[in-house]
């Protein structure tokens, strides 16, 4: 009996699983126009950079927000702003009892220096598709007091009329991008640790009610 109920058990999980792993999605073209904004629960923002040609230091913000209007019919026309907290710096440093190496990069001048600059921004200005699911958002990068052109590689995940938790339509992105920090005015220790920063972004939007 015992042998019986644990088949019956692992065969019903197996196949409720793929239930919940495939949710119905929907083309973007179908979604509504509207001004989309992130589910900060569903978002990443991960910074890396290479580490005297060794490994390459990962860290991450934990704090920032993002609106995304949106022109289902004509995607390019579409634009994102976004604002990031540099105060939000976590790096997993090993031996906080030695130093509080966040706030080090938190505040030092050489370094985020958000004490004088509390506010990291990003307006898109043109957005091009290069696939069917891919594009690449150009737009102006405000850091360190500096505004810079850059560009991110977009790919569109995929959307939902109505995500199962929020309730609402939504739109899920992930995206890269480089700059090189020296052209921003952080020029500190290199070429020791690397010029060319490279960010990771995972996020959903929601449809703004």
């Amino acid at each position: 009996m015992k042998h019986l109920l644990l088949t019956f058990i692992l065969m019903t999980g197996m196949a409720i699983a793929p239930a919940h792993a495939q949710m119905p999605m929907t083309d973007y073209s179908d979604m509504p126009a509207g001004v989309y904004t992130l589910d900060e629960t569903h978002a990443m923002l991960i910074w890396r950079v290479s580490h005297l040609g060794l490994s390459n230091y990962t860290a991450r913000f934990t704090k920032f927000d993002a609106d995304l209007r949106f022109d289902p019919a004509n995607p390019e026309n579409s634009s994102l702003t976004a604002t990031v907290d540099p105060t939000s710096i976590e790096t997993d440093y090993p031996y906080p009892e030695e130093k509080d190496f966040d706030a080090k990069l938190v505040e030092g001048e050489e370094w985020f220096n958000a004490i004088n600059f509390p506010e990291i921004t990003f307006q898109s200005t043109v957005i091009t598709r290069t696939g069917e699911n891919t594009g690449a958002m150009t737009g102006d990068l405000t850091f360190l007091g500096v505004t810079k052109p850059m560009t991110l590689d977009v790919t569109f995940n995929g959307a939902m009329a109505e995500q199962p938790f929020s309730k609402k339509p939504t739109l899920g992105f992930s995206a890269t991008g480089t700059i090189n920090r020296s052209e921003w005015g952080m020029a500190t220790y290199v070429p020791t640790i690397g010029d060319e920063i490279e960010l990771l972004i995972e996020a959903e939007f929601g449809l703004e009610e």
